[in-house]
């Protein structure tokens, strides 16, 4: 194989495919990336038997073929190398070897042979739709803090994705929760999803796929199974098997009879929490709540660091309520609300309380309480 590329075109996909490639392999080849130029473009593939990403670019071949060399060394050669250069790759001959050269700069890698590189799998991914990649990156940016990762509850370690109603309207939702939290938002159903099976993506592919859309404005095409998930869009194609688990019933945690209504300014709110919280404890990141009379005062004690006070200006009319919150969960939930306005749904100290967007009804946040 020799082919020369622009040092940007490359970078690019290498670091898009160096991420999938864990640091720690038993295996060796599971730490290559798998090289194959032909018809005028690279083709670069990386897995970790569990997730696998292609991508493609553009590169003028004189020779074609294919290899696979240490993907994280690869990629960290030609970050360092100038900007604007060429890049050659060159196997010579039958030394086994790749030769990489960049302005001044030569380096000669070892290689592994393609045959023991795992064979990417496609099965019969016979659900196929498309979502715009705004609305990939909404599911994913509302929903993936709240993803749990306590490996004991494995179930808990993505997003749940599946079609739901509401009102009678057909929609796609997207569910996280760590058991202290849940985050639950939706857009409505795209046509060919309706018979899609409910499926938990790992956190790993959520983590990727969004650094992945975060440039791309066109749509993702969705293709999965039962067992697997394939993302396209652009010139790339991630594939992940999903968790082989069963996620709880989380509408049960949702309360229905909250009747006690909070209107707060959300970036004053948390702001304010954010300050307060320099004094919760480490461990408990504690904070508690006082609301009654048009008034929101923010407390937080720690016998080492003292104490703490905000008071905020709210609107709230019913019966007077303390309750107390981890500050971190409700930063986390603050900053996925867009509208000026977060409203929260309240009973008593000790039930879950509702928080939503008070200018967008497509997410609902739910947080349990704590004692402070």
């Amino acid at each position: 194989m020799k082919i020369t590329i622009d040092r940007a075109a490359l970078l690019k996909p290498l670091g898009h495919v160096q991420s999938v490639v864990e640091r720690r392999n038993t295996i060796p080849i599971l730490s290559n990336v798998l090289l194959k130029a032909a018809d005028g473009r690279l083709s670069l593939t990386a897995t970790d038997m569990d997730m696998s990403i292609v991508e493609t670019v553009a590169c003028a071949i004189d020779q074609p073929g294919e290899l696979t060399v240490a993907a994280q060394m690869i990629h960290e050669i030609v970050r360092k190398l100038p900007d604007g250069v060429e890049v050659e790759l060159d196997t010579n001959g039958d030394s086994g070897r790749l030769t990489v050269r960049g302005g001044r700069s030569v380096f000669t890698l070892p290689t592994l042979p393609v045959d023991d590189f795992p064979a990417v799998a496609h099965d019969d991914l016979n659900i196929t739709f498309a979502v715009s990649a705004t609305d990939a990156k909404m599911l994913i940016d509302r929903t993936r803090f709240a993803i749990s990762t306590e490996e004991t509850r494995y179930y808990l370690n993505g997003i749940y994705l599946h079609a739901g109603q509401n009102n009678e309207v057909q929609v796609l939702r997207a569910v996280a929760t760590d058991g202290h939290r849940l985050a639950r938002v939706e857009m409505p159903l795209p046509e060919g999803a309706a018979a899609m099976p409910s499926v938990i993506v790992p956190r790993k592919a959520v983590g990727e796929l969004r650094k992945l859309i975060d440039e791309i404005d066109g749509d993702v095409n969705i293709a999965l199974s039962e067992t697997k998930l394939c993302f396209t869009f652009a010139d790339t194609v991630l594939t992940t098997k999903l968790i082989d688990g069963t996620f709880p019933d989380y509408e049960r945690v949702i309360p229905t009879d909250n009747d006690k209504v909070l209107h707060v300014d959300c970036k004053t709110f948390a702001a304010a929490v954010d300050r307060v919280a320099i004094i919760s404890t480490e461990k408990s990141r504690a904070i508690k709540m006082t609301i009654g009379n048009g008034a929101l005062i923010l407390l937080a004690n720690s016998p080492d660091a003292g104490s703490g006070r905000e008071e905020l200006e709210v609107d709230y009319n019913a019966q007077p309520l303390e309750i107390g919150f981890n500050s971190r969960y409700l930063l986390d939930i603050a900053a996925q609300i867009d509208g000026g306005e977060a409203v929260f749904t309240l009973a008593d100290a000790a039930a879950p309380t509702i928080i939503r967007d008070g200018a967008d009804d497509s997410a609902l946040y739910v947080l349990m309480p704590m004692r402070v």
